[in-house]
């Protein structure tokens, strides 16, 4: 057979005719995917809860039932990350790294702020090939304040008191704006619509937990179980050495229909406090 293509007219072999424009296939490559879940996180005046799902799915299909998206970083800072989960892991472990190297050289953990802005910078760093994945950092500040940083995959962030983002962010968001940013609420003489960030670790709690829980109930890609963790500061007592604030909440005993584990989490750069980052697991639907 020649080396050079044949052409019509040729004596070298078989005359070919292109095939007609309808019969044309295309072939696309994506190198990114979508694999549902949902993230969110609401922080208070001392603490800072960081909830998600545990479903991983393409379409209609289901990868696996149970894939974290929220890591532990530090005793005062948790990532949970939504969106294409290679890409989630590989940033996860770029930004354990960074945070190692700090640690060895400067001797303690670096602080909420310049987490925020080292991850802003690593992903404008990839803007023209982004990691293609939603980011929420929730922790404490260097005050002690609970704090929630939210980010686009090119880097964009800010700090705010509440954030979802996700397959189910477009009913998730909304409940919270309501719930806890106490929008489109009135004053009425018997009540006062409360500033922001101001609620109670339970009243968190409760209202995470049931919009998890709403969200299952009518997004296919959110479902199977609930990991939240919780961010405070275990130390923190009164005078006299009795605990206040969210340091004071036995998590074991809050109300629940469905069974819920608490144990402590695992994973991050620093050796761990006791208490200061506790993950709270139930079950959601899994149809």
């Amino acid at each position: 057979m020649s080396l050079f293509g044949t052409f019509s007219g040729s004596s070298r072999g078989p005359t070919h005719t292109s095939a007609p424009k309808d019969h044309v296939v295309g072939h696309q490559f994506s190198p990114y995917d979508s694999n549902g879940g949902s993230i969110a996180a609401v922080c208070g005046t001392d603490f800072c809860v960081v909830a998600s799902d545990t479903r991983q799915s393409t379409g209609y299909n289901i990868q696996t039932r149970y894939k974290p998206k929220v890591f532990r970083l530090n005793d005062k800072a948790t990532l949970a990350t939504n969106g294409f989960a290679a890409d989630a892991e590989a940033l996860v472990s770029l930004v354990r790294q960074r945070l190692e190297m700090y640690r060895h050289a400067h001797g303690r953990s670096m602080p909420l702020h310049s987490i925020a802005r080292m991850i802003s910078t690593i992903l404008y760093g990839k803007r023209f090939f982004p990691y293609y994945v939603y980011n929420i950092l929730g922790g404490l500040d260097e005050e002690g304040k609970g704090a929630v940083y939210s980010f686009d995959p090119v880097g964009s962030y800010e700090r705010e008191f509440c954030r979802a983002a996700g397959a189910a962010q477009s009913l998730i968001q909304p409940f919270f704006d309501n719930q806890i940013m106490f929008r489109n609420q009135t004053s009425t003489p018997e009540r006062t619509v409360p500033t922001p960030g101001q609620m109670t670790l339970p009243e968190v709690l409760k209202i995470v937990i049931d919009s998890f829980t709403s969200a299952t109930e009518r997004h296919i890609e959110v479902g199977d179980g609930l990991e939240v963790f919780v961010v405070r500061t275990p130390s923190a007592a009164a005078e006299g050495g009795e605990k206040k604030g969210a340091a004071a909440v036995d998590l074991n005993t809050i109300p629940s229909d469905v069974p819920f584990s608490v144990a402590e989490a695992v994973g991050g750069e620093d050796e761990q406090e006791e208490g200061a980052v506790m993950v709270i697991r139930r079950e959601l639907k899994k149809d």
